[in-house]
């Protein structure tokens, strides 16, 4: 059974609509290492939640690990890994940062609780209310 993650992203930096664009991309520059030890544990088939910070703060689309973690090619420090990824779909409604304060459920996510971690597993139960809500299912 695949592990589930959300990944947040500055749009103006790396888009989830440049990311459908592009179909698949390395996912580099984490340098935290909470973040790492994260990426660290994804396999091929994880199932990923594309979350857009600055302004637009809301869980946007899916995607899916198509690559287990690996040295960043571009470091020196083995330590600094990559994952490849794939998009999948934009969710019909985003889901904003405001929407998961709003339900108790989510009190214990990363998101809510460390707030500038950019890699972070999202437990089932968490991700299927996200899908749920990005659907407009309340």
């Amino acid at each position: 059974m695949p592990n589930h993650w959300l990944l947040k992203t500055e749009p103006k930096t790396y888009s989830f609509d440049r990311l459908l664009q592009e179909q698949r991309t390395t996912w580099d520059g984490v340098r935290n290492n909470l973040a790492l030890q994260h990426l660290r544990a994804m396999k091929a088939g994880d199932r990923l939640l594309i979350y857009h910070s600055g302004a637009d703060k809301a869980v946007v689309g899916t995607g899916k690990v198509t690559k287990a973690a690996y040295q960043d090619p571009s470091q020196e420090d083995p330590r600094v890994v990559v994952v490849d990824i794939a998009a999948e779909a934009w969710l019909p409604t985003p889901v904003s940062l405001a929407a998961l304060k709003a339900e108790p459920e989510f009190k214990e996510f990363p998101l809510i609780r460390m707030s500038r971690l950019s890699v972070m597993p999202v437990q089932p139960e968490v991700w299927k209310r996200i899908i749920a809500l990005g659907a407009g299912k309340a």
